[in-house]
């Protein structure tokens, strides 16, 4: 099979695997997550706004407690992703097979608070019991969260669709006839979680989430945080999206919630007094590195490729093309660079397409290992906040620089590559002109 060919097997593979159900959902949700994790992370940037004396400031003002109504909304967003996750993903999956969603979504959280640790010990060593233990319903239990979604999912489209379940008369209101049909399967739900909850508390003194964190979470949180992982993870949405396929949706869609619970795992040592810096247990790679750092001005670091062509370009097509696409660059929107010039199928622009963002990708790993910038917290910043005020906001005037850096190099970059693209439009013009100026001459 010659390289042709396996690439287009490649992206075909991708391709189906973007369309299947699970994945659809699994992207979808977070999608869904995003008001919440954006909202809670303003209320934690105001009060962890990256300015010298600024929280001394505020503490001189409102107290040395100011920051408690702020860490309150983060309590009630990032430290419940998992109860928000599990909601989102079942209720996507369902709505799309033409289920009814709200009621499976409701049996999904359900199912997953049946399986959540009950108590917890406190630092004095006392029993607290009857609670919803926010180390578990948060990053904590995302994985969880996800499978329990799925099953759930599938379990009640399939009751649904094949009448497994009560079904009551016709003069029975829908509303009361919609309760008695999910009946079935929320006994099918519940009874599964309590055997599992029995199994893994009588045969190991250990909740379900707690064995799946371990044994899956943890490995692939793990591996998401190593150069290595980061660098598949980059390249693949270079590769898959110069190919015509969504690639930020479909890795995003697998990678984002270990992302998440990378930057959700930091934010937990810093709520423990820990310093991030110099940190062997803070994650490097997370959420933000992968939208911020390495997708800025949208997938493929193309604010470069705007900056190194907009005032050098010949030919007419492209210089309108990139004059219209700047201003949508600046907010991280490249559709008119990706379908317009196109970059989509483009030999001239593959190479610096998928060769910035991991040269951007090592240039923020390793200002972050050797500790010039902090690794990130749980806060993030609107998906169209321009690079360098983004970077400040994340990381106060190193994460400026380092964005400052990563555009320097993507302009660099994409330099020759946009003026030997520059040349081939402008051929393709003079010899359009050419062939009008030879006809009207005949």
């Amino acid at each position: 099979m010659d390289k042709q060919k396996l690439f287009d097997s490649f992206i075909e593979v991708m391709s189906k695997f973007a369309q299947i159900r699970a994945v659809v959902a699994l992207r979808d949700g977070f999608i869904m997550t995003t008001p919440f994790t954006i909202c809670g992370s303003v209320f934690l940037l105001i009060a962890n706004l990256p300015i010298p004396g600024y929280g001394e400031f505020m503490a001189s003002i409102f107290g040395n407690d100011w920051t408690a109504p702020f860490n309150a909304v983060a309590g009630g967003t990032f430290n419940v992703l998992a109860l928000i996750v599990v909601v989102a993903i079942t209720y996507k999956f369902v709505g799309n097979e033409g289920c009814d969603a709200s009621m499976a979504s409701i049996l999904a959280l359900s199912t997953l608070l049946i399986l959540m640790p009950p108590s917890l010990v406190t630092e004095n060593g006392q029993l607290v019991g009857d609670i919803i233990p926010k180390a578990w319903v948060g990053s904590n239990g995302v994985i969880t969260a996800i499978i329990i979604a799925f099953f759930v999912s599938y379990v009640f489209c399939y009751c649904e669709k094949n009448n497994v379940g009560i079904k009551m008369p016709d003069s029975v209101p829908q509303g009361v006839a919609r309760a008695f049909t999910a009946l079935v399967p929320g006994m099918i739900f519940f009874t599964v979680a309590s055997v599992l909850y029995g199994l893994c508390h009588y045969l190991g003194a250990i909740t379900l989430p707690e064995l799946i964190f371990k044994i899956i979470q943890t490995p692939l949180q793990g591996l998401s945080d190593t150069l290595a992982g980061g660098s598949v993870i980059v390249a693949l949405q270079g590769i898959l999206f110069w190919a015509g396929v969504h690639g930020p949706n479909v890795v995003g869609g697998v990678v984002s919630p270990l992302l998440i619970a990378n930057s959700l795992d930091n934010q937990h040592l810093i709520d423990m007094g820990m310093s991030l810096i110099n940190n062997p247990e803070a994650k490097i790679i997370t959420i933000q590195v992968n939208d911020v750092f390495v997708k800025s001005g949208g997938c493929g670091l193309t604010l470069g490729l705007l900056l190194s062509g907009i005032f050098t370009v010949k030919s007419q097509q492209m210089k309108s093309l990139l004059k219209m696409a700047f201003v949508p660059g600046l907010f991280n929107i490249n559709e008119p660079l990706i379908f317009g010039l196109p970059i989509v199928f483009n030999p001239y622009l593959l190479v610096p397409f998928v060769l910035v963002p991991l040269i951007a990708l090592f240039v923020t790993y390793f200002s972050i290992s050797m500790g010039f910038m902090s690794p990130f917290s749980a806060v993030q910043v609107p998906w169209t906040t321009p690079p360098i005020i983004a970077g400040f906001l994340l990381n106060g005037w190193q994460g400026a620089v380092v964005q400052i850096i990563n555009l320097a190099i993507s302009t660099a970059i994409y330099f020759p590559f946009v003026r030997a693209q520059d040349k081939a439009m402008l051929k393709e013009e003079q010899d359009e002109l050419k062939e009008e100026q030879d006809k009207k001459e005949e």
